[in-house]
């Protein structure tokens, strides 16, 4: 109520400004708030008489400054009951009530979507406001995050199209500096940006995994309750394993499947193998996060699954180091995503038999660097034989079970 009144005072002093007409009008309502005889009850609403215009106005200024509401109950009042009245006092009414009726809604949007989870409602008014403030970047920021949970809790993806282009525009605006004038529901700048990352990374993932594994590495970069969720680091796993890995798995099998291995072969499963290591990273963090909170165990298994058959194909079908890895895995920074080799490493991490994997007896690096997998202090098996691709570099797991919406903000 105090911001209304701080808003609507704001906006009368600017109006004051702006029209010579309105320092008359605030005179008037100075002399209003006098101390006066009292004025009479006004009667029901609907009879437009002296009286009842007196009584209204009367309130009005009685509570301008101390009690939003109340005063525009009465100016609502005046102005229903008298709608064709002319004058300096139904035109300030007008132009108050109007601003009341503004502020007032821009303060029920926020609660609307994230408290009482009325999306359709919510989301209907913030456009309204939007379309008469095009850069209110509060609005945006409650289209943006309020589609994206629209669409997961009213399973209609359609709220995506919305959402995408929303938080695509608040992301860019708040990274050029832009501030809305409250960071609620979230608890500030890099809260809201984790959560927007986040949510782009999410719905991207299905159509554009490549700028879904970008949004979503960028949404764990941020200090947010999504850095400590498992969800987060699963879904930079399997980003990596829809986009990246699944696209350089199916070139290696094209190009090199069945064939002599070369160089040029070597260096393709180099940059197989590099991704996977991401998987790897990822996977681990996802069942280290998860530990025994019981609202991730049913997810947990899964989870290890993936972690294991990745891992065992990176350390010759061993899952020694494999506890170690998911307990200081947290430890070390998220790496980030991997510079494609142009140039086989030093010591090149491919065996002579590519689909058995690589032969190793130490434990792979949760942040292998552009040159991995050689970064990874593997030891290679060598052999003097020449040697054919015969299989796709690595196993696939079985499709992992898209999760229901976990992360809404409180």
């Amino acid at each position: 109520m105090k911001k209304i009144i701080g808003l609507l005072a704001m906006y009368a002093s600017l109006a004051v400004m702006a029209t010579p007409a309105f320092a008359t009008i605030f005179q008037l309502t100075a002399q209003a708030q006098t101390p006066t005889p009292a004025a009479p009850a006004a009667p029901a609403q609907g009879a437009c008489t002296d009286e009842s215009k007196a009584a209204w106005y009367a309130d009005f200024t009685k509570f301008r400054t101390t009690d939003a509401k109340k005063a525009y109950e009465a100016g609502k009042h005046y102005l229903t009951a008298c709608p064709n009245e002319q004058g300096q006092i139904p035109d300030y009414l007008k132009k108050w009530v109007g601003a009341y009726e503004k502020e007032s809604r821009k303060l029920k949007v926020t609660p609307l979507i994230y408290g009482e989870k009325k999306y359709v409602e919510g989301l209907a008014m913030a456009k309204e406001i939007l379309a008469e403030e095009p850069e209110n970047l509060r609005v945006i920021v409650d289209l943006g995050y309020g589609s994206y949970l629209a669409a997961a809790t009213l399973k209609n993806e359609s709220y995506n199209t919305d959402a995408l282009t929303y938080i695509r525009k608040a992301i860019q605006q708040i990274e050029s500096g832009k501030a809305p004038e409250s960071w609620a529901p979230f608890k500030g700048k890099d809260d809201t940006l984790a959560y927007l990352y986040n949510s782009l990374g999410r719905i991207t993932l299905k159509t554009n995994q490549s700028e879904g594994l970008t949004a979503l590495i960028k949404s764990a970069q941020f200090e947010s309750d999504l850095k400590k969720d498992p969800w987060t680091y699963f879904f930079i796993a399997t980003a990596y394993e829809a986009g990246p890995y699944a696209k350089l798995s199916a070139d290696y099998k094209a190009r090199f499947e069945g064939k002599d291995e070369t160089p040029e072969s070597k260096l393709a499963l180099a940059n197989v193998q590099q991704v996977i290591d991401r998987m790897i990273d990822g996977y681990a963090r996802a069942v280290a996060l998860a530990g025994t909170d019981a609202k991730y165990q049913a997810n947990k298994p899964e989870w290890l699954e993936s972690l294991t058959t990745w891992y065992k194909y990176r350390h010759n079908q061993s899952d020694a180091g494999l506890t170690d890895l998911i307990a200081g895995v947290m430890a070390k920074p998220l790496p980030p995503e991997p510079t494609p080799l142009t140039t086989l490493p030093a010591s090149p991490a491919t065996s002579a038999a590519p689909a058995a994997g690589i032969t190793s007896t130490t434990e792979v690096s949760a942040t292998p660097g552009a040159a991995a997998p050689a970064a990874n202090k593997t030891t290679p098996t060598t052999t003097t034989t020449t040697t054919k691709s015969t299989a796709t570099p690595a196993p696939t797991p079985k499709p992992p079970v898209k999760p229901k919406n976990n992360h809404r903000r409180r």
